[in-house]
């Protein structure tokens, strides 16, 4: 059986322009906020690190719940090179946990994988050094994944539910598609797509950078 060539042409420009659409087509984008590297510490750590009883001092607020504070820490791995001036981030957590770059792990020699926060089971450790004391953790130095935070009205509108995989187009200094973004759901986050420097960085965002689902995972 002869194959009708420009059938195949325009059946493979449908689903090419179908792609490039995508089922979330005429939806307004997503703006980006770049997370540098950051620290979070339960009530123990903090302790040793900033002294005993010593509180977070909140200097912005962010989505839910959450705040950047005056405290910074430095944090080091086997290569000894210190990486200095990390945000602590609150409010206090039940795990410490380290989110880092690609970049930061070639500094300090030790291999995170990629994660979304909180799971932090078989992460990397590292050593933690603050103005009144030293942690070393066995475990929670992570990458953070690609994110979305929506809240439930915004998952309504994109069609996605808490959890699901989506690709999303950035459009920047270098074009590209951003694969295994996760979608986050909750009632106190507003609508925002989380990277890390290393993803901005590629990319080449500049302003106020924006993303667009163009497909929906699973």
């Amino acid at each position: 059986m002869a194959v009708d060539e420009k059938l195949v042409e325009l059946i493979v420009r449908q689903i090419v322009a179908q792609r490039q659409s995508g089922a979330h087509a005429g939806l307004p984008p997503i703006p980006v906020g770049v997370s540098a590297r950051h620290i979070h510490l339960t009530r123990e750590h903090m302790d040793i690190l900033f002294g005993k009883g010593s509180e977070l001092h909140n200097i912005k607020e962010l989505m839910g719940g959450q705040f950047a504070a005056q405290e910074q820490v430095t944090i080091l791995g086997p290569s000894l090179r210190p990486i200095e001036k990390v945000r602590v981030l609150g409010p206090l957590r039940k795990q410490t946990q380290i989110e880092i770059s690609r970049t930061d792990t070639f500094v300090l020699k030790v291999r995170p994988p990629v994660r979304p926060s909180g799971e932090i089971r078989g992460s990397a450790g590292l050593t933690i050094v603050g103005p009144c004391g030293v942690v070393i953790v066995e475990e929670g130095c992570i990458i953070a994944n690609r994110h979305i935070h929506m809240s439930p009205e915004d998952a309504r509108i994109y069609g996605v539910r808490d959890g699901d995989l989506v690709e999303c187009l950035a459009e920047g200094e270098r074009r590209t598609m951003l694969y295994d973004v996760q979608i986050r759901v909750a009632p106190s986050f507003t609508l925002e797509m989380h990277i890390d420097t290393d993803d901005a960085n590629a990319i080449g965002f500049t302003g106020k950078p924006q993303v667009t689902i163009v497909k929906r995972g699973g």
